[in-house]
């Protein structure tokens, strides 16, 4: 790699890093960067994987110094999402890069409607933690865990959107749960892209320096807080990269 592609990687995951944990999306600028750069779609993929795992231990750590976490509901959210991971990653391995990209494209397109009306953790006057709706949200993060293994762009905005409405956690405690089980989902894929060999771990190293900054960053500030500029920005790239994933 060029210092500029290392530059522009750094400075893309420190983006990405930061808005993955206040919210979600950054891998829809991630990986499609990492496609333009050269690389197979499944090696992207597999690459960004690297940079989200780094990403989620700073971000579980900033999270924890704050004090703000949920056990032992998180740990059982984040075996049923690894076993989704697991589905979701195999199957991610031998799609041809067209459709992968054509895949992507329109995940990307339908990600934008989320992030215009960004959901958000819906203000209970009590935290709902009943045990048929922990059933409901260990069964929702399977298939989120599904989601996750195969493309990850977006995941955030299903985590936030399942635990608030389940559970109507703060969005403190949303975003610790939701950087804690994509973690742990992200060793079952990171471990079935190795064993794939198409992790290209220049690409993903030099990313994770950014999304593992962006991560400790965007987990000490201040969660209650939005950024309209970081949405607007988000928005018009995602437009711009899916149009170029479909067409070129």
């Amino acid at each position: 790699m060029s210092p500029i592609e290392v530059s522009i990687l750094i400075a893309a995951g420190l983006f990405a890093g930061f808005v993955n944990t206040i919210a979600g999306g950054g891998s829809l600028l991630t990986m499609p960067l990492l496609i333009f750069m050269g690389l197979p779609s499944a090696e992207a993929n597999a690459s960004n994987r690297v940079a989200l795992f780094l990403q989620n231990i700073f971000s579980v750590a900033g999270f924890k110094s704050k004090g703000v976490s949920v056990f032992p509901l998180a740990i059982w959210l984040a075996i049923s999402a690894s076993a989704g991971a697991y589905i979701g990653s195999n199957l991610a391995v031998d799609i041809e890069d067209v459709l992968f990209n054509r895949i992507l494209a329109i995940v990307m397109l339908v990600v934008i409607g989320l992030i215009v009306v960004k959901p958000g953790v819906k203000k209970q006057a009590e935290e709902m933690m009943s045990q048929s709706r922990t059933w409901l949200s260990i069964l929702f993060f399977f298939f989120i865990g599904i989601y996750g293994g195969f493309i990850q762009a977006g995941v955030g905005f299903l985590v936030i959107a399942a635990l608030s409405g389940v559970h109507g956690f703060n969005m403190a405690k949303t975003n610790s749960i939701k950087v804690f089980v994509i973690l742990c989902y992200s060793v079952i894929a990171l471990l079935i892209f190795w064993l794939e060999e198409k992790i290209q771990w220049e690409y993903g190293l030099v990313l994770a320096i950014g999304n593992s900054a962006g991560g400790w960053i965007a987990s000490r500030w201040s969660v209650g807080k939005s950024d309209k500029l970081i949405k607007r920005i988000l928005v018009v790239m995602v437009l711009v990269l899916s149009v170029k994933l479909w067409f070129f």
